[in-house]
């Protein structure tokens, strides 16, 4: 079953900046969104029946014995790799992670360490759906990680995006000449959708593609 329009409207949808996380690693910071965030998205945004999750494998790379803390205490340190299968309908991702555990008790430190990995894979699986999930966090510059003032002005316009997204349509569609429609599409239609409702590039990009195909069918009528 194909993802509907509502779904796609929220997949393209920014990501909220108040679900964005920080973490110092090596001498670096990382954003991410957090594993429940990803799951509670997943339930609004497909249902709860909607999509699932499978474990395809975790795997236990490194077991040892470690010092932790300041006090030096025994403990052990453990590492997990994971794959992680998701389906929505008949769409399938699949997503890698890795998790670590440290703990004096070593089944806990490896408890902790599989979660983790498992969690990292299902978040690295979901982020290929789009924004609300994480994907752009992968943009260096953040461009689609905004407050939540803009996101709600966003979410109010997505109606009317929609309905003017259905009237360039029938626009385009009502064209009776190749060359009327070209000039229309150069000159107005191009600078209405990028500019009215901000349509998304994947947006403008499915009307010009509509432009070209209704060219090419009048094309075929005239050579009738």
């Amino acid at each position: 079953m194909p993802l509907n329009d509502d779904q796609k409207t929220n997949l393209s949808a920014p990501l909220n900046r108040s679900q964005v996380k920080e973490r110092r690693q090596g001498g670096r910071t990382f954003s991410y969104v957090e594993g429940w965030h990803v799951i509670a998205e997943a339930n609004r945004i497909f249902g709860f029946d909607g999509w699932h999750r499978e474990t395809i494998f975790a795997t236990c790379i490194t077991d040892y014995e470690r010092e932790i803390g300041e006090n030096k205490l025994p403990g052990f340190g453990v590492t997990y790799i994971c794959k992680v299968r998701v389906t929505v309908g008949d769409i399938v991702r699949e997503g890698f992670g890795s998790g670590h555990g440290i703990d004096r008790d070593r089944g806990l430190a490896h408890e902790s360490a599989v979660k983790e990995a498992e969690t990292d894979a299902m978040k690295r699986a979901f982020m290929t759906f789009g924004n609300p999930f994480g994907l752009a966090l992968y943009d260096k510059q953040q461009t689609n990680v905004v407050d939540e003032s803009e996101l709600r002005r966003q979410q109010a316009l997505a109606p009317k995006r929609g309905e003017f997204v259905e009237h360039l349509k029938t626009t385009i569609n009502e064209f009776d000449s190749r060359e009327k429609l070209g000039a229309w599409w150069r000159s107005d239609g191009q600078k209405d959708a990028r500019r009215r409702y901000e349509l998304s590039d994947a947006e403008v990009d499915m009307l010009r593609t509509l432009v070209l195909r209704k060219g090419e069918a009048l094309d075929a009528q005239a050579q009738a």
